[in-house]
């Protein structure tokens, strides 16, 4: 386990300089026992300590970064067994495989297409997998070629033959690649590959204590850029190595202190991707896929982003002027709170409505409408100010606003306050349809 914020303050210089932006040592080392402060901060801090406090501090997985530019996937970095407990922190990567013996410019243009929009923001897969199912080191190379240049999505190099490998780096390594395939039959050859290119390398073993011994190894090498993979392929027993490596690495076992690595072999599609689901929920860093079917990427895109939402932290959209279809002067303003469910419910009901009309989600910290005037942060005077930013009076020729029927305790300070007429809309967004026609219209 991590050392505890007195165990760090007796290792720092005590000086209480503030110079780490912390009032006292004491509080510095409260924030780095936390997580919350970096020891790069202290600028007193002697080397023996540094030296101690930089082994007990670290992630008991290592964060490690893959591929370059904007598609660069980090990985690792998990400090909690459940989520609650925290949060989780790197969202699990989902690469797709493509096999060195089909067409994979066809494949590679299909995954570029995998796009998805959840809840206001943009979601797709991290990762290529090129798999060396061929056995020759020549075509494992053309494929990775034609992969690196058909998609910006990070390579997984999947092969065990380090000749194949060299290759392969040849044409890709600027784009920092995962090397996967480390056994106990090539790692040395792997390892040096892997260090020469400064690429991550994937270790596979047959079962969690070969994994062990293999990466101790390779550490032994002076190699720890890695991410780790027991070798089970039914999902029973990788779920239970998933569990097993989590509960290790956070005690501190370090053979186990990376991100893990999981591939999908099921041919039954609804199978595979219950089989990949298992993964992403336990606790796997990449998921290796085999289809590119949107059908199938959609339900795990959207189980990752339920599963690696922050849950101190809700979703939220903009707090900004929203526009539903073509609004003019006369369009309705409808007043809710930046909650992304309350707002897209209000959207999807106001667009069921065909009606244009103009949404304004009010800053809440993402918490729905009772929630907030519960809170005091939806209330009478955070709606005023935002009718004014926003300059919602000069785009309507009317003063009138739409407010949820669950909070219509504040529409008679409101309407002091603001100088707009306030309606009182349904309890539910499902109501915004009738509510318009026999209110607004008439």
């Amino acid at each position: 386990m991590g050392l505890t914020g007195l165990a760090i303050f007796k290792q720092l210089p005590k000086t209480n300089c503030k110079e780490c932006g912390h009032p006292t040592c004491l509080a510095f080392a409260m924030a780095l026992a936390s997580g919350k402060a970096s020891l790069d901060s202290c600028p007193h801090v002697s080397d023996e300590a540094k030296e101690a406090l930089d082994s007990a501090s670290a992630p008991p997985i290592a964060s490690l970064k893959i591929g370059t530019g904007d598609n660069e996937l980090t990985v690792g970095g998990e400090t909690v067994l459940f989520r609650h407990e925290k949060r989780f922190e790197n969202m699990t990567g989902i690469a797709i495989c493509v096999s060195d013996n089909e067409d994979v410019a066809a494949k590679v243009d299909d995954i570029n297409k995998l796009f998805f929009d959840r809840v206001g923001q943009t979601h797709n897969v991290n990762l290529v997998a090129v798999k060396n199912d061929s056995a020759d080191a020549g075509k494992f190379a053309e494929a990775v070629k034609a992969a690196h240049d058909k998609s910006n999505f990070p390579l997984i190099l999947i092969t065990e033959d380090p000749a194949a490998a060299e290759k392969a780096l040849e044409v890709c390594a600027s784009g920092k690649p995962l090397l996967y395939g480390a056994t106990s039959d090539n790692y040395e050859a792997m390892t040096e590959l892997a260090k020469k290119n400064e690429v991550v390398l994937g270790v596979r073993g047959n079962d969690l204590n070969s994994l062990a011994d293999l990466v101790e190894k390779i550490q032994e090498l002076g190699y720890k850029q890695l991410v780790i993979d027991s070798g089970s392929r039914e999902v029973n027993k990788v779920l239970a190595d998933q569990t097993q490596m989590r509960r290790q690495a956070l005690r501190k076992f370090r053979p186990f202190g990376y991100p893990t690595l999981t591939v999908v072999e099921n041919d039954d599609p609804i199978q595979a991707v219950a089989d990949a689901s298992v993964y992403i929920s336990k606790y796997s860093g990449i998921v290796v896929y085999p289809s590119a079917d949107p059908a199938e990427i959609l339900p795990l895109v959207t189980l990752r982003l339920n599963i690696y939402t922050d849950p101190q932290k809700p979703i939220a959209v903009e707090s900004k002027v929203h526009e539903v279809g073509t609004p003019d002067e006369n369009s309705p303003v409808f007043i809710t709170t930046n909650f992304s469910l309350s707002y897209f419910c209000v959207e999807g009901d106001v667009e069921a409505g065909r009606i244009s009309g103009y949404i304004l989600p009010v800053d809440t910290d993402g918490i729905s409408v009772l929630t907030g005037w519960a809170a005091g942060k939806f209330t009478p005077e955070k709606i005023t100010d935002m009718l004014k930013e926003t300059g919602m009076a000069d785009k309507v020729n009317h003063n009138t606003i739409i407010i949820p029927g669950g909070v219509a305790v504040l529409s008679g300070k409101l309407e002091e306050l603001s100088g707009w007429k306030v309606m009182v809309g349904p309890r539910e967004s499902t109501g915004i349809p009738s509510f318009m026609k026999q209110r607004w219209n008439a």
